[in-house]
Formats: structure tokens, sequence, C-alpha cells
């Protein structure tokens, strides 16, 4: 058998393939074939994370991707995990070009002027025929109790710093209302006892399992309780590290 090079038309040989160099597949992506980095598959888990929080993924979509994504190796296994979705990125590369040696070094970011302190705040809330509130910084503890006579009490913690990994909030509204809201990516569980009234907490379930647990739980008497992620907010000061600092 001859196994010299076919001719062309032309009468010319191709040109041999470099030794030890596989010839290349037509239309394989060799960049998908890079290995992905945490900080890649963590980009990717916090797409996934939005899209969830927006209704665009139900939990079984989101809990299966997220798994895929933490179990990906290459750009390629990560790309397809956010393709169907309006914040997909287009492809995840990384820049191969090298810096030349006497490029400019980029001019230094200014630094981030320092938070305020948390303020420190009582752990019961009273509000009698008036109102109460507690939003912006402020240190919250593993128990906060709420009254509400004949008044409203506002919570809000989507700012707040959490010295616990779990807060747990009693409250009782009597012919008043209650309102609590958390940051989108804490987890939040709960419910009460609505006599004439309401007592709502709209459950979900972080994808970090070292995020914060807010545990909402009491009564309303002809009054109302709401608790309720607030979209769009997210807690950057997370229990974890500031238990391992």
């Amino acid at each position: 058998m001859d196994n010299s090079p076919e001719q062309d038309p032309r009468g010319k040989s191709p040109a041999p393939l470099p030794k030890n160099e596989p010839a290349q597949a037509p239309g394989t992506d060799l960049a998908a074939e890079l290995r992905a980095s945490d900080a890649d598959r963590e980009r990717v888990a916090e797409l996934l994370r939005d899209a969830y929080a927006e209704g665009r993924l139900t939990v079984d979509e989101h809990a299966e991707r997220i798994e895929a994504v933490y179990n990906a190796r290459t750009f390629g296994e990560l790309e397809p995990l956010t393709r169907d979705l309006p914040s997909h990125p287009g492809p995840i590369r990384h820049n191969l070009t090298k810096v030349p040696l006497d490029a400019p070094a980029p001019a230094p970011q200014p630094p981030l002027p320092p938070l305020p302190p948390a303020r420190a705040e009582a752990p019961t809330m009273v509000a009698v025929f008036g109102g109460a509130a507690r939003k912006g910084r402020w240190r919250v503890g593993s128990h906060l109790k709420a009254v509400a006579v004949f008044g409203g009490i506002e919570i809000d913690l989507t700012d707040a710093v959490f010295e616990s990994p779990e807060v747990v909030i009693e409250v009782v509204s009597v012919f008043g209302g209650v309102e609590i809201r958390v940051p989108e990516n804490v987890s939040l569980h709960g419910g009460g006892a609505g006599v004439f009234g309401g007592f709502e907490v709209r459950e979900q379930t972080s994808a970090d399992p070292y995020a914060p647990v807010v545990r909402v739980k009491g009564a309303a008497v002809f009054g109302g309780v709401e608790a309720k992620p607030r979209r769009g907010k997210k807690l950057k000061e997370w229990v974890r590290r500031q238990l391992d600092s």
C-alpha cells in the first residue's frame, strides 16, 4: 500500500502536519477546553442566583445547575448553564494575550470610603398607638422581639450587620402591623398564627449554605405580619467571614 500523501489537482503535495501535534477537528473550540477557576465558577453561580431570584429558574432547575457549576472543570462545561438567560455574558474566556513588558501600569483605584460603624440596638421593639422603624446599618443579634399594639413596626435587615448565623424574630401584632424585609440572598423561614388577621412569611432558601438564616414566628390578632425578601438588596458581610476573622 502506498502511504505517500495524495497529490492535489495542481500537482503539489499538502503541507505535512507538525509532528506530535494532533489535527484540530473542524469547529473545535480550543478555548472551551481550558480549565475554569474557582472565580469563573462563582461568577456563573452568581448569574444563576440572580436568575432564580427573578423567577427565571425553578427551584429544581436552579439546584441542578448550581451542582453542575461546581462540578464543571472547563469553560465549555460552564457556558451552556447560562446560555438561555438574558444575563448570559457570552463566551466565558480568559484573555490569553500577554501584557507587553513596557506597558504602563494601570492607574491605582481610589480606596472606597469606610462604612460607618453599625449601630447597637435593643433586642426589643414596641409600638403602641404609634410607629417604630429600624433600618440602615445596625447590628442584629440572635433574637429580636417586636410588639405592635394599634401601631406599626418596620424591620429592615437589608443593610444590617448580622452578628449570628441565625436570627429569630418573635412578633406580636394586635390591631397593628409588622413589616420585615431581608436581603434576597439569605434564607427566610417561619410562620405564625393569624386570628382575624394575616401572618405571611415568603420563605426562601439561600444557595449559599453559609448564608444567615432568619426565622419569623408569632401571632397577629386583628392585625398583619409580613416578612419577605427585598429584591435587588444583597447581604455582603457574611456571618462566616465575620466569625472566622
